[in-house]
């Protein structure tokens, strides 16, 4: 039986759930080699910035178990090589391409929204709030419901109607629901959970931070179960929203369950660093459950896990534990 993988991002019409998350795959050159990205439902790029950026110095990335510790510092060409030479080369052929962006200012996001705007072959754009605001001290957008709905605001008030912003959020946050909530009401058409969380590694062989940059985003399967948590929360207080769920996307099983916590996509991240063909591989695995366990279609499964099963259940899927619950509160639900 064939199962109807479509899904939708705002109005958009995407083929199937299947994403690339930012900063994973470039702008889709690298990935191309292996496979046609119009068999996925969309390729993110990586978060374009203004003006070009080296990145942080090396060490960048360790590993940790189950993950991977990253400090890049958002490398990349910039705004106008990203116009010139890489949007044009997705646009000829036909790639649905989500594109991330950053920045250090509302005014710099907003820049970069009107530079977009007019520009072809832009599916949708992804708003990175995960970045310092040079305007408040470098406090993280992403950790502050005002400061993040203003940047997409500002987003917003400047890209087409027609083209979805989505803001990526952090779990690096008291109460995600909350800065979720915001961003909507900001303007966003939909969200992208999880950013990386801060986390640090220590090489005990130099007693020194692992990292140049000292701290870095952890990735990969370690932080799986923060972003179903992230999802299962912002679904259950906001049903009509459209979400991608990231975050330790290995196999289709890991998928499955971002999406019964209420992801109508998924991004794939850091298993592209050792499977390029982690997307269809992934994809024909979500597929194959979908199909053994019923489904017609993809929709159909999209926060399911928040309705009891007929005939009733014990289960409570409204008793989700808050930011404010304690550990002996949790453990009672």
């Amino acid at each position: 039986m064939s199962v109807d993988m479509r899904t939708y991002l705002a109005h958009v019409e995407l083929a199937n759930p299947i994403t690339t998350a930012a900063g994973c795959a470039a702008s889709g050159r690298e990935l191309s080699q292996f496979f046609d990205l119009n068999r996925i439902g969309a390729l993110v790029t990586q978060s374009i910035t203004m003006a070009p950026r080296a990145g942080r110095p090396t060490p960048r990335m360790a590993e940790t178990p189950s993950g991977l510790l990253s400090a890049v510092g958002l490398a990349g060409p910039g705004i106008d090589a990203f116009l010139e030479r890489d949007l044009p080369w997705l646009a000829q052929r036909g790639v649905r391409t989500v594109v991330s962006i950053a920045g250090g200012t509302v005014n710099e996001y907003g820049a970069l929204a009107r530079r977009l705007t007019d520009a072809p072959g832009v599916t949708a754009v992804e708003v990175n709030l995960a970045c310092p605001n040079i305007e408040d001290r470098g406090r993280v957008f992403a950790r502050d419901s005002a400061a993040s709905a203003e940047v997409i605001s500002s987003v917003r008030a400047l890209m087409r109607y027609d083209v979805p912003v989505v803001a990526k959020l952090s779990p690096d946050v008291a109460d995600v629901v909350a800065v979720a909530r915001a961003c909507v009401d900001g303007g966003a058409d939909a969200l992208s959970m999880i950013n990386t969380p801060l986390g640090m590694s220590i090489d005990i062989d130099t007693m020194r931070p692992a990292l140049a940059a000292v701290t870095g985003g952890l990735s990969g399967p370690a932080i799986r179960p923060l972003a179903v948590r992230c999802v299962w929360q912002v679904h259950a207080a906001l049903p009509g929203v459209p979400i991608i769920g990231v975050g330790g996307v290995l196999t289709g099983r890991d998928a499955f369950e971002l999406i019964l916590a209420g992801a109508c996509a998924v991004g794939v991240g850091t298993a592209l660093f050792h499977d390029p063909y982690a997307c269809l591989r992934i994809l024909r695995e979500l597929e194959d459950l979908l199909a053994e366990r019923g489904f017609q279609r993809l929709a159909d499964a999209v926060g399911l896990a928040h309705h009891p099963p007929a005939g009733g259940s014990r289960h409570r899927t409204d008793l989700v534990p808050g930011p404010g619950t304690s550990d002996m509160e949790e453990s009672s639900l």
